[in-house]
């Protein structure tokens, strides 16, 4: 449903022109002139780039983006929708200038003379962009943001194909008019889903969740995914060719191990559908795909929820056709997206290997009771084996069930014999316990 649009919303979008538009000519031409004037300016082009023919009309579609750049300021409904989206174009401009400014790469190709209107366009674009500034390429990082904002705008199956197949032209013209090397356009769209995870529209920024961990056992996940991200880059870098691909997968353990020291389950982007943003979605692609491997490695043996109370059921994330017979569901899974989601649905993204807090698991408790009444429940996590089964507990012990933390813990693992709650698990339970009762003694008085 669609929120009616604020009132003169077109003053402050031209104001933020007013000063984007500066800002980018004076950063994006300081950066040419200062790789300029340098002599270690390096490329890097792969063998089949050669054959990427030039195609001169493809001008048109490049140019258009200046055009989108400004319209996109007519689009966003509310102030905070308007600054986000501003303030994405000047995180892109930040990020690729200091790419620019650190690791300059040159464009190598020799484009002959063209004539007529697109050897003119040409001639004017050259006029200001100079072949030194490659890898991220702004264009690609700017056509990611403006095209998810006139997709979140856009109607009809019709004007919506439109849209993607212009902006997909956009995307593909920075290598048809010869003005980008292919490692420019991955390394640009990367840059773009960073600006658009980091300033999401809606909800708040990572920034803001940011919290330096004091647990241990989050440090030394974070260093153990740190160390993948490493490992990842370095062989990207020393192999080089179709291995740089590699770098993908370093950014995504990069951030999984951010989410662990810093941001939290909320780094990881999951929606209250169950979702994940598609930023995050892509961002976190190969790690996503490694986790959901994972998750089915380790239940393969046992795939089906187990029941541990009438109407209560434990078990890893289910796939869609997993969810038949479930009236609702709860999802303490952060790190995995949920692919469809029942009726009554709570999600209390949770990081995987660490015990939800005692705060967590009365929430929990309070959402299994509630959800409880539309029929079947399933709690899930990855596998089914610490966070849900933790979340189950706390239930039990939340609606008197069961009078002891390890009264629970015996009925879920009678139920489910390869739960693990360790010490971490148990005290956060019995915190949760401990806190009810002051509460009620609070009352009480």
């Amino acid at each position: 449903m669609e929120h009616a649009r604020e009132q003169g919303l077109w003053k402050r979008g031209v104001l933020w022109l007013l000063v984007l538009g500066p800002l980018f000519f004076a950063s994006y031409g300081f950066a040419n002139w200062f790789t300029g004037q340098r002599a270690d300016v390096g490329s890097l082009v792969f063998a089949w780039e050669p054959q990427i023919p030039l195609w001169s009309w493809t001008i048109v579609p490049y140019w258009s983006i200046d055009l989108l750049y400004g319209l996109s300021f007519l689009l966003p409904a509310c102030r905070r929708e308007m600054d986000r989206h501003a303030l994405r174009l000047l995180a892109a401009q930040v990020i690729c200038v200091a790419c620019f400014l650190l690791w300059p790469l040159r464009f190598t190709f020799e484009r002959p003379p063209l004539d007529g209107t697109f050897g003119l366009m040409f001639d004017v674009l050259m006029g200001f962009d100079k072949p030194f500034n490659q890898a991220p390429s702004l264009h690609i990082t700017l056509l990611v943001i403006i095209w998810a904002m006139f997709a979140n705008h856009t109607r009809g199956l019709f004007w919506r194909g439109l849209l993607h197949l212009w902006m997909a032209l956009i995307g593909i013209s920075v290598l048809t008019t010869w003005q980008h090397h292919f490692i420019d356009v991955p390394t640009g769209a990367l840059a773009g889903f960073v600006c658009l995870w980091l300033l999401p529209l809606q909800s708040d920024t990572p920034l803001k969740q940011m919290r330096l961990s004091s647990d241990p056992r989050r440090w030394r996940l974070a260093l153990r995914y740190g160390l993948g991200a490493t490992l990842c880059a370095v062989l990207a870098a020393k192999l080089g060719g179709a291995w740089l691909w590699l770098f993908w997968p370093a950014v995504a353990l990069a951030m999984v191990a951010l989410n662990y020291l810093l941001f939290g389950a909320g780094g990881f982007r999951k929606q209250a559908d169950g979702r994940f943003s598609p930023a995050a979605t892509v961002l976190l692609a190969p790690y996503l795909l490694g986790a959901w491997i994972n998750s089915r490695l380790w239940t393969y043996r046992r795939p089906k929820p187990s029941q541990v109370a009438e109407g209560i059921y434990l078990g890893r994330l289910p796939a869609p056709h997993d969810l038949e017979g479930f009236a609702g569901l709860v999802d303490l899974c952060a790190e995995l997206p949920l692919q469809r989601t029942p009726p009554a649905y709570c999600s209390l993204p949770s990081l995987d290997l660490v015990a939800p807090d005692a705060l967590t698991c009365l929430r929990a408790a309070e959402a299994i009771e509630h959800l409880r009444h539309h029929g079947p429940l399933l709690v899930c996590c990855a596998l089914g084996y610490s966070r849900s089964a933790t979340a189950v507990a706390a239930w039990l012990l939340h609606s008197g069930r069961c009078q002891s933390v390890d009264a629970a813990v015996a009925l879920i693992r009678q139920a489910r014999p390869q739960v693990v709650l360790g010490p971490q698990h148990l005290a956060a339970l019995q915190s949760m316990i401990d806190a009810q009762a002051g509460l009620e003694v609070a009352h009480a008085g």
